[in-house]
């Protein structure tokens, strides 16, 4: 075997249609454009989403509800986070750190929940908290700061 000797796969070539090439192509006479009409002569064009007079599926569609352009939505991450990084000796936890190790994106808000368990006095920075992570860093005598 060689480079010579390589094929494509049984069926994976199509050739093309050659359209307009006479009656000995099979595809003479109206060139596969069908008869008469405004699709058969040349120039011819339509607008996006036209479907020849039928009911165009975006209006057949219904439509429901709407996008709240003042939406402020959150990353969450849970004081089982706070903990792996208080493991490895890490006390002041910052949404700068955060985005650092890959937790949030870059443009994220941060919100603390309270799921899993603090051992270790943090002191965290973030935009917003939930009650119970709140009183789980705070009784342990760790701070909380909103930003």
């Amino acid at each position: 075997m060689d480079l010579s000797s390589l094929k494509p796969a049984e069926g994976s070539i199509k050739s093309r249609k050659r359209i307009g090439r006479g009656q000995g192509s099979g595809r003479g006479g109206t060139s596969t454009r069908g008869h008469k009409g405004a699709g058969s002569r040349s120039g011819t064009s339509h607008k996006i989403g036209y479907e020849g007079g039928q009911m165009p599926l975006t209006r057949l569609v219904p439509k429901y509800g709407f996008k709240n352009i003042n939406r402020v939505s959150y990353h969450a991450v849970n004081l089982e986070t706070l903990q792996d990084f208080a493991n490895s000796g890490i006390t002041e936890i910052t949404p700068e750190l955060l985005r650092e190790n890959r937790v949030i994106g870059r443009n994220e808000l941060v919100k603390i929940l309270g799921r899993g368990e603090l051992t270790v006095k943090v002191n965290v920075k973030a935009n917003a908290f939930s009650k119970s992570a709140e009183e789980a860093i705070t009784k342990l005598g760790g701070s909380i700061e909103k930003i």
